[in-house]
């Protein structure tokens, strides 16, 4: 299978990315250290080619009812222009079919962005949806999507912005900006400070020399990971997926319920399981000891077992952490890993881990 490139596949070999396959793209893994991609992000600047995810316009006459029926969220909440929210789009039985950002841009509509490995499968959900409705569904393949994250993200990208983005700066979270080509958002999935920064595909090699000649460092898929588990951010496919429902995800708070009338995809699934008391929890936890958590660990609780769904070293905090899903009516007294058949102790946390650099553990 020939694997698909972003408009920035010869800057990535330039750099001496180890590049891997991924959801069908081949990607930079990392550029050499990823502990130190890591800590660059932490302390410094650093910037990610995500141009694998894609971006969709939705636009239309019923386009704000469409997708008011369509997101466990509710996008009525977005009631200026440049707004916008997270939100999970559900099945019928409430499973998370993907994870996504949605902006609200005016007479523009709305923009979506979901990610790489559901992409299509996303595309084909919201026309099916979409029906007979007055709603034009708008893939955008040609554009390519920059993030730069980290304490000097902000001083680092405004001298590159076009004169009429430079509002970007002031911008606050969940909030964006565009002209005619570029939009520029005040969102990220690292924890840190930053944009994420949408423009046609032929523009992004210039900006990305740019940036690295501001001092940027290109980062890679491997510390972006490490970065969100961090940022106790949840990875579609793995901390969630359509087998499970936000409500076991510790995605609850994303799920607006009211108005009661507003009929959701998902949502009577969502309700009966909250009736019947919701069965599980996703929470985060801290190994008490050598080693490292990784998905699939059996986990011990004193209500019965769970599993790591994401697991890693924390560079920031120098211990192992993780998520994972066990039963709701664990207390996380006597919890333990199971690691080589040896049971290690792990602390109940609740994410994130870290904050804009800082350790969030008590």
């Amino acid at each position: 299978m020939t694997l698909k490139t972003t408009p920035l596949h010869a800057a990535h070999r330039r750099a001496n990315a180890r590049l891997v396959d991924f959801a069908g793209w081949e990607m930079p893994l990392n550029y050499g250290s990823q502990l130190e991609e890591h800590k660059r992000v932490r302390t410094a600047a650093g910037v990610f080619d995500v141009s694998h995810m894609r971006v969709v316009d939705i636009q239309g006459d019923a386009a704000r009812d469409f997708l008011r029926h369509l997101l466990a969220n509710d996008v009525a909440k977005l009631q200026e222009s440049g707004r916008a929210l997270y939100s999970c789009m559900l099945n019928a039985d409430g499973g998370v079919l993907d994870d996504l950002i949605v902006y609200q841009r005016g007479a523009l509509g709305y923009r979506v962005v979901v990610n790489a490995a559901t992409a299509e499968a996303d595309i084909a959900h919201l026309q099916t949806v979409a029906g007979g409705r007055a709603v034009r569904i708008e893939p955008r393949p040609e554009l390519a999507l920059l993030a730069v994250q980290g304490p000097e993200a902000v001083a680092k990208v405004l001298p590159l912005l076009p004169d009429d983005l430079q509002t970007a700066g002031e911008l606050r979270a969940f909030r964006a900006v565009w002209n005619a080509e570029w939009m520029v958002a005040r969102t990220g999935y690292t924890g840190e400070d930053g944009f994420e920064i949408m423009l046609p595909g032929e523009q992004a090699p210039a900006l990305w020399a740019a940036l690295l000649d501001a001092g940027v460092q290109p980062i890679g898929l491997g510390a972006r990971d490490t970065l969100r588990l961090e940022a106790g951010m949840n990875l579609y496919g793995t901390d969630m997926d359509a087998t499970t429902t936000p409500l076991v995800s510790n995605l609850g708070w994303t799920v607006a319920w009211e108005p009661a009338e507003r009929d959701f995809i998902g949502r009577a699934a969502l309700e009966r399981q909250r009736a019947e008391g919701v069965p599980e929890k996703l929470v985060g936890l801290v190994l008490e000891g050598r080693g490292v958590l990784r998905g699939g660990v059996h986990i011990d609780t004193d209500a019965g077992p769970g599993r790591v769904t994401s697991g890693s070293f924390s560079p920031t905090l120098g211990v192992s952490i993780a998520l994972a899903r066990i039963p709701a009516a664990a207390t996380g007294a006597g919890c333990t890993a199971d690691l080589r058949g040896k049971a290690w102790p792990v602390r109940i946390v609740k994410p994130p881990f870290v904050r804009h650099g800082q350790s969030q553990l008590e």
